[in-house]
């Protein structure tokens, strides 16, 4: 570790806090820094003498236990800024504890972390009221001035007293009378502005309509306040916050102008002052860390945007340990400026120097056509290190080593800012390693094999012999007879720090990996010794084992198997099934298939999982021996929903029939689901509508007490044409679904709204005379068809003109209407002697 360059940091961060201390410390204003949860982090002084806090030490207090009574604007203000607001308000009254009335002015910004989120909120509060008591006493007896010229005495103190700048106009707005603060603001005499239009002070900033908005306002409301850049008299300009006040007669007639102005450009000078302390680094000048992050976030940005790309290059200064173990941490800091000044100098227009701290400083190569583009500039980074520095007697060489960064990046998904500064840092450390003096760019696949992949089958491997893994079970059943037939072991990690793990965090990295064998063994051991228990116990069920495609190609999978069997003799080989996903098996479909029939010959079944997510064809079908299909839960979770979704459902159902297969549905989430499914023609079944896996000693219980649900009792599969018409239903709840998505602005065309050109229109006209017989039946579902088809034409309408609101409400109708026609065909399936699917469920 640089012990020296962690001191100077040490010390750069200190005279950053005393530098931002006196900042505050000599603010106009009372400042309060309070976390997001509104504790105290820092108050000036000033704020404690203002607030008359009589324990000063309030710091790590919450706000509304130091002030209880907080009126509830101030709680909704804090909510505001904590969301990236800035709320400002001028004469602002407040009552105190004892009744006394003051006014303040006061300002409630965020301010932001190093990674660019809200880290709290800075409240500036100044007590204003002596100024609003002049402003509202000038008011008064400027008005009275137009009556009585004797009560321009009474005014002569408050003029002369007054710290604000005080300027009277006449009804045409040329000036006949200022204070001496107006005199030390401006720099101009009484005598050289008196007859003078105020616009000779005008800095030039602002345009006519800022002027016409003030006037018009002072005609309207009778003032005017807010912030104006006027000129000095050296020609200097300044901001100043202004209240100009119309003083009218008896008949409503502007007959003077009454302004007070106050310097507010010290105020100006600390807001700039805060602000480079917090942007910008203190020794070298260079944007810090947080101001690199933002630049960073909007240059990302930019290159989505035009498709354009930006390099991030992580400099450091190769054994710059040495130069401050020689030559001392004030010649190391020298050495630092010039190397920062020539990146600067050598950078684009639109590029950043910055500095992370330490000898560790960062370019921001933004706008290249390409990788490519980068090399020439990156190339030159290095030759400015190598470059003597000439900060002692003798020139210093040293060198630099860089990483590289690139955005975006093809194939990595969403990358963000600090993401991409790690991957910088690191692929510097591989420059540092590889020899310094030298650039090394960072590849993220690369990157994860080697590190985050390494890292984790590390983990599973320790947290396997640590006895961290166990088998859940999900119960297989037949829906329409209650029958459990078994159930399937899913892995799970119990991470003594993440919690119990299921397999999608973890298993898709051993695949493919030795360590696939290992745990794929102990899964297979596992389940048969589950199984002899429960044989003990009289429970006779199958389970079913999914292996990866790495352990089944082993050329002793076949041999273990039998092993493990033979170590076993309680259980039976067909109460064992081997789950292999559809898509290992197309891998190598004539080994898989060798090694199915093996299996079948020692009694173990075998299952081909997930099916239907491979490129499934009758050729596969008939090359497989597999004696059980299950049908991936994507399918079935959707059908009720995705008319697509439920045909690819229905078409799996009839190859398994076909090739005398049987079908296990995965995904039965709800009894709608299993309606569905039975309806079809397929019985068995495992999802969450029926159960979630469970521990192995919680799997007995369940059996004991799980009844089906008394819709599936006895529901057997519907005909073709009432197959049609269920089909009809999703068609239709997926129409409506369009529609909505429509409307929220989720999709850019609306659904077919013609009658006759929908699929359930199409369905009415040809089909619906073979389910409704009854003629009154059949005319109702036409008429709420139409209607239906009516009241989407119409939203579509509304929506297009930009009328949201009466669309939504628009809506509600259509789901009336919707729900109508699908209760009609619920009973009108009810009637042909079954329960009828849950036709009607709400989208």
């Amino acid at each position: 570790m640089d012990v020296t360059r962690g001191k100077r940091a040490e010390r750069e961060a200190e005279h950053g806090r005393d530098l931002l201390r006196y900042i505050i410390e000599h603010n106009r204003a009372a400042v309060a820094v309070h976390d997001r949860d509104l504790n105290y982090i820092y108050v000036s002084q000033k704020y404690i003498d203002v607030f008359e806090i009589e324990d000063p030490g309030i710091i790590g207090k919450h706000h509304y236990e130091v002030f209880p009574d907080l009126p509830q604007k101030w709680r909704d203000v804090h909510q505001r800024v904590l969301q990236g607001e800035v709320v400002c308000a001028e004469d602002d009254p407040f009552v105190r504890a004892d009744g006394r009335l003051d006014w303040s002015s006061w300002s409630c910004r965020p301010w932001f972390e190093a990674d660019g989120s809200i880290g709290g909120l800075i409240v500036y509060t100044e007590i204003v009221t002596e100024r609003k008591q002049v402003e509202l006493d000038l008011r008064e007896k400027t008005r009275a001035l137009a009556e009585s010229n004797s009560r321009l005495a009474q005014l002569a103190a408050v003029f002369t007293h007054a710290r604000e700048g005080i300027i009277i106009a006449d009804a045409k707005g040329d000036i006949i009378e200022v204070n001496q603060a107006f005199s030390r603001i401006t720099g101009y005499a009484r005598d050289e502005v008196l007859g003078r239009n105020p616009r000779f002070l005008s800095s030039g900033r602002h345009s006519p309509g800022f002027f016409a908005g003030m006037w018009q306002q002072l005609e309207e409301r009778g003032y005017w306040s807010g912030e104006i850049w006027n000129k000095r008299k050296n020609g200097e300009m300044y901001p100043q916050q202004a209240t100009i006040s119309a003083v009218r007669d008896d008949q409503g007639q502007n007959i003077q102008y009454v302004g007070l102005l106050s310097d507010v450009s010290s105020e100006k000078h600390h807001a700039r002052q805060l602000e480079y302390v917090s942007r910008y680094d203190t020794l070298t000048g260079l944007p810090n860390r947080a101001l690199l992050t933002e630049r960073l976030k909007r240059a990302m940005a930019e290159c989505s945007r035009h498709d354009r790309t930006l390099a991030l290059v992580l400099l450091d200064l190769d054994d710059f340990r040495r130069v401050n173990e020689a030559y001392g941490s004030a010649v190391g800091d020298r050495v630092l400026c010039e190397f920062a000044q020539r990146l600067r100098a050598s950078l684009a227009g639109g590029d950043t120097a910055a500095r992370l701290g330490g000898d560790e400083l960062v370019v921001l190569l933004t706008d290249l056509a390409g990788e490519k583009q980068a090399v020439e500039s990156l190339d030159r980074l290095l030759e400015l290190a190598r470059a003597a520095f000439n900060v002692v007697d003798v020139p210093l060489q040293l060198s630099a080593s860089a990483g590289v960064s690139f955005f975006p990046q093809p194939g990595q998904g969403q990358v963000d800012a600090d993401q991409l500064l790690r991957q910088a840092d690191q692929a510097m450390y591989r420059a540092k390693q590889a020899g310094k003096d030298r650039i090394h760019y960072f590849n993220a696949e690369k990157d994860q094999a080697e590190r985050g992949l390494h890292e984790t089958l590390k983990r599973i491997e320790a947290g396997l012999k640590a006895d961290e893994f166990a088998l859940y079970y999900q119960p297989k059943v037949n829906m329409r007879t209650g029958q459990v037939l078994g159930a399937e072991a899913l892995l799970r990690w119990r991470h003594p720090e993440r919690g119990t793990l299921p397999p999608a965090q973890f298993l898709p990295l051993v695949e493919g990996q030795p360590l696939a064998l290992e745990l794929g063994d102990w899964v297979l051991r596992q389940a048969l010794a589950q199984l002899a228990g429960w044989n003990e116990q009289g429970l006779r069920v199958t389970v079913s084992v999914n292996v990866f495609a790495r352990q089944m190609l082993a050329p002793d999978f076949i041999a273990k198997l039998h092993d493990a069997l033979q170590r076993c003799p309680g259980v039976e080989p067909e109460q064992l099934e081997i789950e292999v996903l559809e898509t290992s098996a197309l891998e190598d479909m004539a080994r898989i298939s060798a090694l199915i029939e093996q299996c079948q010959a020692l009694g173990v079944r075998c299952a081909l999982d997930d099916f239907g997510t491979g490129y499934s064809s009758l050729t596969y079908l008939r090359r497989l021996p597999a004696s059980i299909l299950k049908i991936d839960q994507s399918f079935v979770r959707d059908m009720l929903d995705d008319p697509e979704d439920l045909a690819i459902l229905h078409g799996i159902l009839g190859l398994s029939r076909a090739f005398q297969r049987e079908a296990v549905a995965e995904g039965v989430e709800t009894v709608a689901h299993g309606d569905m499914l039975l309806d079809l023609g397929c019985e068995l079944g495992q999802g969450y509508g029926i159960a979630r896996p469970m521990p192995a000693d919680t799997f007995p219980s369940w059996m004991a007490a799980w009844k089906p649900s008394c819709s599936w009792r006895g529901r057997t599969e519907k005909r073709p044409h009432q197959i049609e018409a269920l089909f009809a239903a999703v068609e239709h709840r997926a129409w409506v679904s369009n529609l909505v998505a429509y409307v929220q602005g989720n999709v850019e065309r609306p659904p077919e709204t013609s009658a006759r050109r929908c699929a359930f229109g199409d369905w009415l006209r040809k089909n619906a005379a073979t389910l409704l017989s009854d003629s009154a039946e059949l005319e109702q579902l036409r008429r709420t068809h139409e209607r239906v088809q009516a009241l989407a034409t119409r939203v579509v309408t509304l929506k297009k003109n930009k009328k949201q609101k009466t669309a939504e409400a628009t809506l509600e109708e259509v789901f009336a209407c919707r729900d109508e026609l699908l209760a009609i065909l619920a009973a009108a399936l009810a009637e042909q002697g079954q329960p009828a699917a849950d036709v009607d469920q709400r989208v």
